[in-house]
């Protein structure tokens, strides 16, 4: 796989670009309800045919109805309230079908040491901007984190990626856990996340369904800055992409390296998040029809 500006890339910048318009071609308002309500298309055949009747002398000439087009497909469906876990072992077994392995990520990518994170732990950014761990709050059911790295080559330092999918209580639950995520960026830019390893800069954006071009997941929270450790060298760029979906929300950080481009780490995260945010959609969404 080509990392830094390859077809792998561009196919995948295709892929997010192509999310973005089907998005805004649903972004206008609803037609208005009423007999007289017609399409552009409709009104202009309409026009044309009454005009040809006349002069051809046929006052009784009328359009034929446009044919209509079926509805597309919510890239958001509705979420089957029958689907959800209602106990810590049902939120694993979901959790299972969600997670992504590193295959998700092209054949360069590898597991790391530990593979995945303690699912008894969760993470809390204490009031000095340390990450510490702690209990799992009462309003999670299941949470696990798993951890994979492109190897350092010639011209290339490591490259780290971690994938997150939490199961909560419910959709109100998951919708707070973005929310506390956003805080923890305006309350503290820079963050320690061990010993000889940190965050710089960080800024964050979160949007709801239908802001913007937010049209893949019902709450959308985005992070980036800068990336510094004692092992890894920088500043290298860092982003972490978080969705929600239901009572579930899924994320992924990437770490680059030098050698590694933004654009090159940005086509990883969007990879992982979206084929995790299909997954939950699959799971948990009701089926169309």
């Amino acid at each position: 796989m080509t990392y830094g500006g390859g077809s792998a890339l561009r196919a995948c910048g295709c892929a997010a670009a192509g999310l973005l318009v089907l998005t805004g071609c649903s972004a206008g308002g609803g037609a208005k309800s009423g007999a007289d309500e017609r399409t552009p298309t409709a009104t202009a055949t309409a026009t044309a045919t009454a005009t040809a009747g006349a002069a051809s002398g046929s006052p009784g000439a009328s359009a034929a109805p446009a044919p209509t087009k079926p509805a597309a497909a919510p890239l958001v469906p509705e979420v089957d309230e029958s689907k959800q876990p209602r106990t810590a072992a049902e939120a694993r077994a979901l959790l299972g079908r969600i997670v992504v392995d590193r295959e998700a990520f092209g054949p360069e990518m590898v597991r790391r040491t530990p593979f995945e994170s303690d699912p008894s732990h969760w993470p809390v950014l204490d009031e000095a901007c340390v990450w510490q761990t702690s209990g799992l709050p009462e309003d999670v059911l299941a949470t696990s984190t798993r951890y994979f790295q492109l190897p350092a080559q010639e011209g290339r330092g490591r490259v780290r990626i971690n994938v997150t999918v939490t199961v909560h209580r419910n959709r109100q639950d998951s919708g707070w856990e973005t929310a506390h995520a956003m805080e923890e960026v305006l309350r503290c830019p820079d963050q320690k996340l061990r010993e000889g390893e940190e965050l710089k800069g960080l800024w964050g954006a979160s949007l709801y369904q239908g802001e913007q071009l937010n049209g893949w997941t019902e709450d959308a929270f985005t992070e980036s800055g800068r990336y510094v450790s004692e092992e890894d060298g920088g500043p290298h760029p860092y982003l972490w992409s978080q969705g929600q979906f239901g009572p579930v929300t899924i994320a992924v950080a990437g770490k680059a390296a030098e050698g590694f481009t933004q654009e090159a780490l940005s086509a990883l995260v969007v990879q992982g998040t979206a084929r995790m945010m299909l997954q939950a959609k699959q799971q948990l969404g009701k089926a169309a029809g």
